[in-house]
């Protein structure tokens, strides 16, 4: 039997807790009755899903977290592309990238990124919204409608989400008489 290093081993601990913690926290934000509940176990699943389950991806996070904070979109990105190559099934990372490539304009590379996100993590709310978005802006009212929609599967009270469904439900669905 191989021997394991200890740093892959209390890697994958600190995953599997992290995973199962970002669960619970899902579980609860679907469950959330009001915006103000919900406002704040979004803010926990956010943190959560920062945390990587590796040392170094967790610094490349931060560091890319940082440079978005000062402007430099450069270095973000740079810092997200490390943490996508070492730690490829860490959805965060992928979605972080994405958001770059939208605000860059460069709608394709930020759909493969969120499709990316989302098959780590298919609950992974903010994915959703940024699809609807991307959709919505390229003209596919179905397909942000239907974005929008599961992200309000998987969080109830997100307000972009609902007021995405709202503006597109007449368009696509048709008007209620």
């Amino acid at each position: 039997m191989p021997i394991v290093p200890a740093a892959h081993f209390l890697s994958a601990i600190v995953l599997a807790t992290t995973s199962s913690l970002s669960d619970e926290l899902l579980d609860k934000l679907a469950a959330a009755t009001n915006e103000q509940e919900a406002g704040v176990i979004e803010e926990e699943v956010w943190q959560a899903w920062l945390i990587s389950g590796s040392a170094t991806v967790d610094i490349l996070m931060t560091r890319g977290m940082d440079a978005l904070e000062q402007n430099d979109l450069d270095l973000a990105r740079d810092m997200f592309d490390r943490a996508v190559l070492v730690r490829p099934q860490y959805a965060e990372a992928w979605y972080r990238r994405a958001l770059l490539f939208f605000n860059d304009g460069k709608y394709d590379q930020a759909i493969a990124d969120l499709e990316a996100t989302l098959a780590r993590e298919p609950r992974h709310f903010g994915a959703w919204i940024g699809l609807g978005m991307i959709f919505e802006s390229i003209e596919q009212p179905a397909a942000a409608l239907k974005s929008y929609r599961e992200a309000l599967k998987h969080h109830p009270n997100a307000v972009a989400a609902k007021r995405g469904e709202e503006r597109l439900t007449p368009q696509v669905d048709g008007r209620a008489f």
